[in-house]
């Protein structure tokens, strides 16, 4: 998408409101399907910045995370940020626990409200 969906970008503005959102969404971006929970970008760049200072090799990066982000107008984002979420690939979630993603929504090509989750139907 060149132009990202009006009501996609209404509901990422009403998660970037509500710190303690539990929105989840599906989304398809060029080679990935990902589902999960999305967070307002400046928890979800907390989280990161955790993440990764719990890392001796790599505390370091979580510098940019910390950093006043974004600057740009809440009422209207540009990207998803997806806590706990994963992508799917055939009938697996990767990763299992779910990741942290950041998805500009000028590449979302189709939604739906809701994650995706694979029930075991080995018997």
């Amino acid at each position: 998408m060149s132009h990202p969906d009006d009501l996609l970008v209404a509901v990422a503005a009403m998660v970037e409101a509500d710190r303690d959102s539990q929105m989840s969404l599906t989304v398809v971006v060029p080679g990935a399907v990902i589902t999960g929970r999305l967070a307002p970008e400046a928890l979800w760049r907390e989280r990161v910045a955790e993440v990764l200072r719990d890392s001796a090799r790599l505390t370091h990066f979580a510098v940019p995370f910390t950093e006043a982000g974004g600057g740009g107008d809440p009422a209207r984002p540009t990207h998803l940020h997806f806590h706990v979420a994963r992508i799917l690939q055939g009938s697996y979630g990767i990763p299992d626990t779910g990741g942290m993603y950041r998805v500009d929504l000028a590449e979302v090509s189709a939604w739906t409200v809701g994650d995706i989750r694979y029930a075991d139907q080995s018997t």
